[in-house]
């Protein structure tokens, strides 16, 4: 069967090598990695008889990689970290580079092949941080904001660096083409800036509009490959089209579904590639240069985890975020692999240097989520050898914080509590790291720290373990879920309440701990609901009768499985009942001009008037002798029914 015979292996073994991996913690791309080494020439056993045509279609993996890539970038991701993304990132990069030629001159490389080294080594891997972060329960955090923006922009420093790198083979002619490519890519970019987002997304709809998947499928693959080999027709990297058609693609309306469909495919071709890279790996390599492999590895893990952590710094990042940073982002990336094998194909890099970076990237992969695990242990460390660093908070009473409301996020929901509870007298504290909501907050008068409520040694200065409350403000469902698990481990009898967004999310709160969850969408449903009714002529006490019916009901279905949320639910609805309404006396009602002993109000409906505002003034408890006027704003207290009655009392006419 030939190839196709060796494409089954592969998937097999891939298949076998990933189930190994993910019982061991590790991302599946060891296992695919694995898999071509058990597969390739080096290893003995069986070996797959075209390795040269697997290479073949591992440059469409590649491609797809790269047009994935294109359609999963967004400016709106490198929003919240811009600053050390975009700037901080290449700055990284420059650095690890000098690194990496500095050891490339220690090992007695020569000038060029240093330079490959630092390039390969200033990558770090997207999926392996990713599966960090999502098993440490690290994702919504800041630093992990930090890490994916820096990701982003590595990812995407991969295609200048295809088109500079090969140029170092000869430097004065290459210089000249390295600047006529260049113009060539801008030349390229612009075109399809320009020409690319009319004509793709016109393209798409009109494939979209024969309702066939399979011919959306085709046209994605069609776009991507096609644009790519276009590329190369005029002297670029397959891949760079690729990545270019995918970023102009991902700003059309199809981009999202795109992304969906491509993943599969991009998947299968992925594994390909990183399939061929293992079967370039030789044990025997990692045997005979063991010291080499372990002093670039200790490089590496040292000196690029505290270059991550310096531009951390550098960029005012204060906290945990500098020692998560750098313990996160010291290893080799996937993206390095498709340098290296350009490098190889180029003949820019030998296949020895080629084995030396790929066994340190394997390597250094697989300690990435052990170094990480360490981040806070080492960080509670630090926190008690230099025992000057303090967060910056403000309002804090000079007893301290004890049997307080901790407030997590000072959005607009977090100030409006904080605002209540200084109003009430209740002890309470916001943490915030968004500077200008900090300074707001701060210039309202309010108890505030400024912090990531994702980190513990800021939850410890909120003073988590004497807290009574907890009110989780934060919008954001990944964020709000790592740090109900994070204040449940430090305080496990602390009461939470928490901001929920649909109801899936609110029954996992609930799973996690959270002894209330409040649904701001639906309150805001049913207030709308509320004053478009009263818009429409009901009675008022109909319906607020209706709506909090609906309320119930609603909360009744969350809460079936939770007595005492059932039974906090019954008993705001009986508060309710009993609680104030307010009546605007029109002209016609037969309480008007008349006292409110002679309407019998009490003896007739039950109800009981306590307050009338009358021209912006209000009169409490008025007396038998009251008279109403038009335009009285009344408030009444009473049972359900009493209210009613009172209601259609005042709205009959004369």
């Amino acid at each position: 069967m030939g190839i196709a015979t060796d494409i089954i292996l592969i998937v097999v073994f891939a298949f076998f090598a990933g189930l190994l991996v993910q019982r061991l913690g590790q991302p599946l791309i060891l296992g695919y990695i694995l898999a071509g080494v058990l597969l390739g020439p080096h290893t003995g056993g069986y070996t797959v008889a075209g390795v040269h045509e697997i290479e073949l279609l591992a440059e469409i993996g590649i491609a797809l990689l790269l047009f994935a890539l294109g359609l999963e970038f967004s400016l709106k991701d490198l929003k919240p970290v811009k600053k050390i993304a975009l700037i901080g990132t290449p700055l990284q990069m420059l650095l690890t580079i000098l690194l990496g030629y500095g050891a490339g001159q220690l090992m007695g490389l020569d000038w060029k092949s240093s330079i490959w080294l630092g390039a390969l080594l200033s990558f770090s891997s997207t999926m392996v941080i990713l599966k960090t972060l999502m098993n440490q329960g690290w994702m919504g955090t800041l630093s992990s904001k930090v890490m994916i923006g820096m990701l982003i922009v590595q990812d995407l420093a991969v295609v200048p660096l295809m088109i500079a790198l090969p140029e170092l083979n000869d430097p004065v002619v290459g210089l000249p083409k390295l600047g006529f490519a260049a113009l060539k890519a801008v030349g390229f970019l612009t075109a399809m800036i320009v020409l690319g987002t009319r004509l793709l997304p016109w393209i798409m709809t009109r494939i979209a509009r024969f309702g066939s998947r399979e011919l959306f499928l085709l046209a994605i693959v069609a776009i991507g490959l096609g644009v790519g080999y276009l590329t190369y027709l005029v002297g670029l990297s397959f891949a760079f089209g690729a990545f270019v058609a995918g970023m102009v693609l991902s700003e059309s309306d199809y981009g999202h579904q795109a992304l969906n469909d491509i993943i599969p495919l991009r998947d299968i071709f992925g594994l390909l590639f990183f399939s061929s890279v293992g079967m370039l790996f030789d044990p025997r390599f990692l045997v005979d240069n063991f010291s080499n492999v372990l002093w670039l590895l200790l490089i590496v893990c040292v000196g690029k985890g505290v270059i991550f952590a310096v531009v951390s710094a550098f960029f005012k990042y204060r906290n945990v975020v500098p020692l998560a940073v750098g313990l996160g982002l010291f290893q080799v990336g996937e993206f390095a692999f498709v340098l290296a094998r350009m490098g190889v194909s180029t003949g820019s890099i030998s296949n020895d240097l080629y084995s030396l970076v790929l066994t340190v990237a394997i390597l250094s992969m697989a300690l990435t989520p052990i170094i990480s695990g360490q981040t806070a242990r080492l960080y509670r460390l630090r926190r008690r050898l230099f025992v000057h660093e303090k967060l910056e908070s403000t309002n804090i009473p000079d007893e301290g914080l004890g049997e307080h409301v901790v407030i997590l996020g000072g959005g607009q929901i977090g100030v409006q509590v904080g605002q209540i509870m200084k109003r009430l007298g209740k002890p309470h504290v916001i943490v915030e790291y968004d500077q200008r909501r900090f300074e707001q907050a701060k210039s309202s008068g309010l108890t505030v720290i400024y912090g990531d409520a994702g980190q513990e040694i800021v939850l410890e200065a909120a003073g988590i373990h004497s807290a009574a409350l907890v009110v989780v403000a934060i919008p954001d469902y990944v964020t709000t879920r790592s740090i109900i698990k994070l204040v449940r481990k430090m305080n496990e009898s602390l009461k939470i309440v928490a901001r929920s967004s649909c109801y899936e999310e609110f029954k996992t709160m609930k799973e996690l701990g959270v002894s209330d969850a409040v649904l701001p969408e639906l309150e805001g449903s049913l207030e709308i609901a509320r004053q478009s009714l009263i818009n429409l002529d009901m009675s008022a006490m109909e319906v607020q009768r209706h709506i909090e019916n609906v309320r119930q009901e609603l909360y009744s279905v969350l809460c079936d499985e939770n007595n005492e949320c059932r039974e906090l639910s019954q008993l705001r609805s009986a508060e309710r009942q009993f609680d104030l309404q307010w009546v605007t006396l029109a002209a016609d009602s037969p309480l008007v001009n008349r006292s409110i002993g002679e309407s019998n109000v009490r003896m007739i409906t039950g109800a009981s008037i306590v307050g009338v505002v009358r021209n912006g003034e209000l009169r409490t408890n008025p007396d038998a002798n009251y008279n109403l006027m038009a335009g009285d704003y009344i408030a009444i207290i009473g049972g359900d029914d009493e209210r009613v009655s009172f209601c259609r009392m005042a709205e009959q006419a004369a």
